[in-house]
C-alpha cells in the first residue's frame, strides 16, 4: 500500500478531495491531507482527519506552546514537517488545484505548507485543475501549466459542464473516479495509463494541454524522477546560415551561428525526442543524442527536410535560409581584371517552411514553427507569416534588440499563434530576455501541447 498526499486548494470543488481521500484510505492508502488556508473555508480540518485517521497539514509553523517550554505538545505531524511529508510519500495529488495554487507551483513560491511540501517533493505528481472556464483558458494559466508540466507534473484534463459560478465549459475537476484511476497508474509507474485516464501528455494525444512524467530511477514509486514530455515523439530542426555559391571561392550567406537552433535540438533529445538536426554549416559541436544532417545550399535543405517531415510530430524551422542563389554559378573564380561593379542574377530558393506548412497532417497531430528575423514591424510582418506559411507558432525577434541578435547566448522574442479573441488576429505573448537554452525548452513545451 502507497503512502499518498493529497494537496487541497480554494475550490468548490473541494468536497471531491473528501471522496478521494475515504476511498485511498478504505484501500489500504495511507493518507496526509495538506490544506491550504483558502480550502479550509470549503472544508474544515477535522473532516479530512476524520476520514484518514491522519492529522490534517495545514500550518507552516506550530503555534507558541500551551504551555511554556512544552514544545511536544507543539510539534505534531499536524503543523510539522513538510520536508518529512515529502520524504514519506510515494505520490503527491493536487485536487482541486485553484488557478492560484497552479501559478503559485509553477512560480516554485514556498510561504505555506502546501506549497513547501511541494516544492520538497521529488516523486510522481498529479495536478487536477478546478476553476472557471475563463481562468482556464486565460493564456497566464496556460502557461502556469505548461511550466508545472516541464517540472514532470501529469496533468488531469478538467471535464467541460455546468461551473459553480454560473458559467458553462471547461474548468470543473475530474470525477473522483478519473483522479484514482491515473493515481494508480503513476503509483505503478505508467504514464501512458494516467494519460487513459483523462490526463495528457505533452503530445496532445488527449487534449493540446499535457505533458507526462517518466520514471528513470526503477526504483518503484518513490525516487527520483525526471520529465520526459517529448518522450515518443519525432522532432525536426533546422538551424544555422546556408552557403548559396558564386563561384568555387565565394559565397552569399548571413550572421546566423545556429545556437537558437542547436539549443533547441539538444533540448528536444533533453526532453525524450528522437531529433534530426539539419544544420547549415556552423562551427558548433553536435548535440548529444541528436542525428545531425550537415547541408550547405537552401536546396540541399529543403532535400533534407522533406525527406524527415512526415515523419516529425514537431518541425521547428530555426535556420537562416537564403531566399535567392546565383542564377548561374561561375565555374572559375571571377576575376576583378579591372571591373568597377559586377551584376548578378538571382533567383529564388525553396521557400521550405510554407512548402511544410502545405503538408502537415489533417488531424493535427503534426505542429510547425517558424522564426522570423525582423529589423522593422516586428508584429505586423510575423502575423503575416504566421498566416502565409500556415505555422502553429511563430516566434520573431528584433535584429535590434539588445540580446536578440545574432551570435548571442540570449534571445527575446514574441511568440506568435494563431486564432486571437476574434480568430482573425494571433495571439501575441512579448517573452523576456532568457537564456536560448531555456528559451528553446520552454518553446518544445508549448508546441508540444499545441499538438492534437
Amino acid at each position: 500500500m502507497a503512502h499518498i498526499l493529497l494537496g487541497v486548494t480554494g475550490s468548490i470543488a473541494a468536497f471531491k478531495a473528501c471522496h478521494l481521500a475515504s476511498d485511498w484510505t478504505k484501500a489500504g492508502h495511507t493518507v496526509r491531507v495538506v490544506e491550504t488556508a483558502a480550502a479550509e473555508r470549503f472544508v474544515t480540518p477535522l473532516t479530512f482527519t476524520s476520514l484518514t485517521g491522519e492529522p490534517t497539514r495545514t500550518a507552516m509553523f506550530p503555534d507558541p506552546p500551551a504551555v511554556p517550554g512544552d514544545v511536544a505538545a507543539n510539534t505534531s505531524p499536524a503543523t510539522i514537517n513538510h520536508v518529512k511529508d515529502a520524504a514519506w510519500a510515494d505520490l503527491l495529488v493536487v485536487a482541486p488545484a485553484s488557478a492560484d495554487a497552479i501559478a503559485r507551483i509553477a512560480a516554485g513560491m514556498a510561504d505555506d505548507t502546501l506549497a513547501s511540501t511541494v516544492l520538497a517533493y521529488e516523486g510522481p505528481k498529479l495536478l487536477c485543475p478546478a476553476m472557471n472556464v475563463h481562468m482556464y483558458d486565460n493564456l497566464a494559466t496556460r502557461r502556469n501549466l505548461d511550466v508545472c508540466r516541464g517540472f514532470g507534473w501529469t496533468v488531469l484534463d478538467p471535464a467541460s459542464g455546468a461551473l459553480a459560478c454560473g458559467d458553462t465549459g471547461r474548468g470543473r475537476m475530474p470525477e473522483p473516479e478519473e483522479i484514482e484511476k491515473a493515481a494508480a497508474a503513476l503509483l505503478e509507474g505508467g504514464d501512458d495509463d494516467a494519460r487513459d485516464a483523462g490526463g495528457t501528455d505533452a503530445d496532445g494525444h488527449r487534449d493540446a494541454d499535457g505533458a507526462p512524467t517518466e520514471r528513470i530511477d526503477g526504483a518503484g514509486p518513490r525516487g527520483a524522477t525526471a520529465s520526459l514530455p517529448l518522450k515518443g515523439l519525432n522532432v525536426l530542426v533546422t538551424a544555422g546560415p546556408t552557403q548559396e555559391p558564386l563561384d568555387p571561392v565565394r559565397y552569399l550567406t548571413n550572421h546566423s551561428t545556429g545556437k537558437m537552433g542547436y539549443a533547441l535540438a539538444a533540448s528536444a533529445a533533453e526532453l525524450g525526442a528522437r531529433v534530426t538536426l539539419v544544420s547549415g554549416p556552423v562551427s558548433l559541436e553536435a548535440p548529444a543524442g541528436v542525428d545531425v544532417v550537415r547541408v550547405t545550399t537552401a536546396q540541399d535543405m529543403f532535400e533534407a527536410v522533406s525527406d524527415a517531415f512526415a515523419a516529425a510530430d514537431i518541425t521547428v524551422m530555426a535556420a537562416a535560409v537564403g531566399d535567392f542563389r546565383v542564377d548561374g554559378v561561375a565555374p572559375e573564380k571571377i576575376k576583378k581584371a579591372g571591373r568597377e561593379s559586377i551584376t548578378l542574377r538571382l533567383v529564388a530558393n525553396p521557400d521550405i517552411l510554407a512548402w511544410a506548412g502545405g503538408r502537415k497532417r489533417d488531424d493535427g497531430s503534426q505542429v510547425l514553427c517558424g522564426f522570423a528575423m525582423e529589423t522593422e514591424h516586428l508584429v505586423r510582418n510575423a502575423a503575416k507569416k504566421l498566416a502565409g506559411k500556415h505555422c502553429d507558432m511563430l516566434v520573431a525577434n528584433d535584429l535590434r534588440e539588445p540580446g536578440a541578435g545574432f551570435a548571442t547566448d540570449t534571445n527575446v522574442v514574441t511568440v506568435l499563434t494563431p486564432g486571437g479573441p476574434d480568430e482573425q488576429t494571433p495571439h501575441i505573448e512579448h517573452w523576456d530576455l532568457m537564456d536560448k537554452t531555456a528559451l528553446a525548452k520552454r518553446l518544445l513545451l508549448r508546441l508540444a501541447a499545441l499538438r492534437g
